[in-house]
């Protein structure tokens, strides 16, 4: 079991990466108000178990995907026992197939390490093309949890204030699948 901290309310005293920074500071910017935690570096979503009883609430798992020409990126929060099937995504969206982008395209447009994907990735001036996906589940829970641009930082945050403001806030607009 990875070690989970003590719930906290405040950004980090230091920002581990670009999009680390830019997270908090759209939070303060927003009015946003946020729970987190500082955990040992999770990997799996079975590392995130003892962080959703921290926070009591369920970590969503973003998927950054591509099509095959590599010319359209979509992130994805979904729920995390919930199967990832490209013929749905894919149908639903009206697109061809999409699969798994690479580490190094994940580092280059969002700017973090597999294992750190996070809906909050469209803050980044990088992911402007960036299609954002939602599942339906995802969209209509109370609370989002995710991480903050790294593997050793979650944050649980109400999803109509992800939706509402700081979605709008990136330039970016959502779907519902």
């Amino acid at each position: 079991m990875i070690h989970v901290s003590e719930v906290l309310t405040t950004a980090p005293k230091q920002y581990k990466n670009e999009l680390n920074q830019k997270i908090y500071e759209a939070f303060a910017a927003l009015g946003i108000p946020f729970e987190r935690v500082e955990n040992d570096e999770t990997l799996t979503m079975e590392d995130c178990v003892a962080i959703d009883e921290r926070l009591k609430v369920k970590t969503a798992k973003t998927l950054f995907l591509c099509n095959r020409q590599k010319t359209n990126y979509y992130l994805y929060p979904t729920r995390a026992d919930k199967p990832f099937v490209t013929k749905d995504f894919s149908k639903a969206l009206g697109i061809s197939r999409v699969s798994f982008a690479s580490a190094e395209d994940l580092g280059r447009i969002i700017g973090v390490l597999p294992g750190a994907s996070t809906i909050l990735g469209v803050l980044m001036e990088s992911a402007k093309d960036v299609k954002l996906i939602i599942d339906r589940e995802v969209a209509e829970a109370e609370y989002l949890c995710c991480p903050d641009g790294t593997r050793t930082g979650y944050i649980k945050l109400r999803t109509s204030d992800v939706l509402e403001k700081l979605v709008p806030f990136s330039g970016h607009s959502y779907t519902v699948i």
